[in-house]
């Protein structure tokens, strides 16, 4: 077991090169299933890149990791594959559960484990299920698995989620692939990393339109040979950075994004009082001791994100008035806050939404991590807190933030990795 020790009020400069999306690349590792050979450059070398590979092996699809240049080849020759995703490699990462549609497309058969990940709400697979039922899959539930299969292979059919889901989405995607005929998608969730899969299904063979929420996919059994995909950039990442430098920032450098991806992010800072500059595809973002308060609610993309609300809140613990957070994606999305309570933040909830009251001195403690956001929260946290912030349970740090210790020491930050004393 591993903790982080932050001492606080130094301010940051220098550069931050974003790494590749996690929540990109996991959906895209478990459409290699339906792949020869495939090389993923921009890949995350994080703990559920790990994890995914790790049930990749298991599944038969030979992996390799190129350090150096954070690409991943892998390869699926093999004619004896096992269609099974057992809970020890699915508990730990919600992802686990998107090898349900290639499996089942490809091999007519899947027994998957229902996922874990963050305890931040139920997350039902429901809508997955949903859409793989509609193409023809029969599917039961049995010992906390999904049992699936669908002997004469999957068909093309039209699918309306009743509600907007980036992993249903991405499920019914995989599991169209090779579904015979048309397959529409209506109110699909449009996130960039969906997107991004998008783009690798159809370097693979598919024929994708997308229209507003709407996505039409051609079933096909051509597969391109060898596929290069470069993963897009973490925008989570990088607003996570954002927010480092609108609370401490001299001048800090965001680099290796796309600026417009980040447009509700960078809106959202500015009306704040954060200094923000935009030069091409680096992101220039200075504090201001004058911050605003700021009303907020989570959405599907394009609106703000859930992911990066954690994050938010604690910047605005140091505006002026009460500022509101509205969380409309995930219902024990507010974990977060007793933590920063102890630190001395403000913070009210009253059913969505969580009140947070400014400007207030926090003050180093010892605080325990809940899910992945919210321990970088308390990253940011501790990093305008006077004195030491012990920052504990940090394996939910390492499941989604690439080199995060090294990224903030080359600013100025003092922070560093600890064991724990026996």
């Amino acid at each position: 077991m591993q903790k982080l020790l932050i001492k606080g009020r130094r301010e940051l400069s220098g550069s931050i090169s974003i790494s590749g999306s996690k929540n990109a690349t996991l959906p895209i590792l478990a459409a290699t299933i339906l792949a020869k050979s495939v090389t993923l450059k921009n890949v995350p070398l994080v703990k559920d890149i790990f994890t995914m590979l790790e049930l990749l092996e298991f599944i038969g699809v030979e992996t390799k990791i190129q350090y150096n240049k954070k690409n991943i080849v892998l390869k699926n020759q093999k004619k004896d594959i096992n269609t099974l995703a057992p809970y020890r490699l699915v508990k730990t990462m919600r992802a686990g559960v998107l090898v349900l549609g290639p499996l089942l497309t490809k091999y007519k058969k899947a027994k998957v484990s229902l996922p874990g990940g963050c305890a931040i709400g139920t997350r039902p697979v429901d809508l997955h299920l949903l859409a793989l039922k509609k193409l023809g899959a029969q599917i039961k539930i049995k010992n906390g698995y999904v049992i699936a299969q669908a002997k004469k292979g999957l068909t093309g059919c039209k699918i309306r989620f009743p509600s907007i889901s980036v992993g249903a989405t991405e499920n019914a995607l995989l599991a169209a692939f090779s579904a015979k005929g048309i397959t529409t998608l209506s109110n699909c969730a449009i996130e960039p990393e969906v997107l991004d899969l998008i783009n690798f299904l159809k370097k693979l063979g598919s024929v994708i339109k997308v229209i507003g929420r709407k996505i039409i996919i051609a079933g096909t059994n051509k597969i391109n040979e060898k596929v290069n995909h470069k993963v897009i950039f973490d925008r989570i990442e990088a607003g996570t950075y954002l927010v480092a430098g609108a609370l401490m920032g001299k001048k800090l450098f965001i680099k290796n994004i796309v600026p417009k991806i980040l447009k509700i992010e960078v809106e959202t800072l500015k009306k704040m009082g954060a200094k923000i500059k935009i030069k091409k595809n680096i992101i220039y973002v200075s504090r201001n001791k004058s911050l605003k308060k700021i009303n907020i609610s989570t959405k599907p993309y394009p609106g703000f994100p859930t992911d990066l609300q954690a994050q938010l809140m604690v910047l605005m613990t140091q505006a002026k008035g009460v500022s509101k957070i509205q969380e409309n994606i995930f219902e024990n999305r507010f974990m977060h806050v007793p933590e920063l309570k102890r630190m001395g933040a403000k913070i009210q909830i009253k059913n969505k939404t969580a009140y947070i009251y400014g400007p207030t001195k926090l003050i180093g403690a010892e605080v325990m991590a809940t899910d992945l956001r919210a321990s970088v929260s308390l990253v940011l946290a501790g990093l305008i807190s006077d004195n030491r912030t012990i920052l504990n349970r940090i394996y939910h740090l390492d499941r989604g933030y690439e080199s995060l210790e090294a990224k903030l020491k080359r600013c100025k930050a003092d922070i560093k990795r600890a064991k724990y004393e026996i």
